[in-house]
């Protein structure tokens, strides 16, 4: 068994822990911490197999920007972990169902390939993988980026639109009513007369 064989059953392994970790840890900060380490060695797989780019976009997209995004918004918010381990049970089955399914199906299309599978072509010297995955998804595959990006857009738009539902449980500003704020709406002055200490007040506090 070559090296890479054995690299790459040492990233497999460390991926499906780091994703089983994922769905069952306690924390959320621990969920989403293994989330980054599964990118990450997924990452890695795509270097072994010299896709340089998208290795490179996994990281940089997903663990730099994505994943420390979740990682601050999990920190910040105060999640109920009680509320959300309350149905557990009741979708715990059908969960199980949903994923011995897929399961099956990818041991059965592995399986089928697996005598099949041919070794894998070693990319010539003077071909830049980048220039051809670029010019692939903006010629051939344009209308499929166009797609995605659409799809992008609208998951964005609904998770504002999740986030912005009605809370009783905080208050919201309102910038036009900050912009059209006076000072007699935030200052109120109020004119009190002046107390002077006097020898006589002095010896009064100190009888009493």
């Amino acid at each position: 068994m070559s090296f890479d064989s054995i690299l790459f059953y040492l990233l497999a392994i460390v991926l499906v822990v780091a994703a089983f970790r994922v769905i069952t840890a306690t924390s959320p900060v621990t969920g989403v911490l293994h989330l980054i380490l599964t990118f990450f060695t997924a990452s890695m797989m795509w270097m072994l197999i010299q896709a340089e780019f998208l290795a490179l976009a996994l990281v940089i997209v997903y663990v730099g920007a994505v994943m420390v995004l979740f990682l601050f918004v999990v920190m910040m918010l105060d999640m109920r972990l009680e509320g959300l381990k309350s149905g557990l049970k009741v979708y715990l089955p059908l969960g199980l169902t949903i994923g011995g399914v897929m399961v099956l199906e990818m041991a059965f299309v592995v399986l089928r390939s697996w005598g099949d599978a041919a070794a894998m072509p070693q990319p010539a010297d003077n071909i830049d993988n980048t220039l051809v995955l670029g010019t692939a998804m903006y010629t051939d595959f344009a209308y499929a980026v166009q797609i995605g990006g659409v799809i992008l857009l609208v998951g964005m738009i609904a998770a504002i639109a999740l986030t912005m539902r009605t809370r009783s449980d905080y208050k919201r500003t309102n910038p036009g009513k900050q912009v059209r704020v006076t000072a007699a709406d935030r200052i109120r002055i109020v004119k009190m007369s002046s107390v002077v200490d006097t020898p006589a007040a002095e010896s009064e506090g100190a009888e009493k």
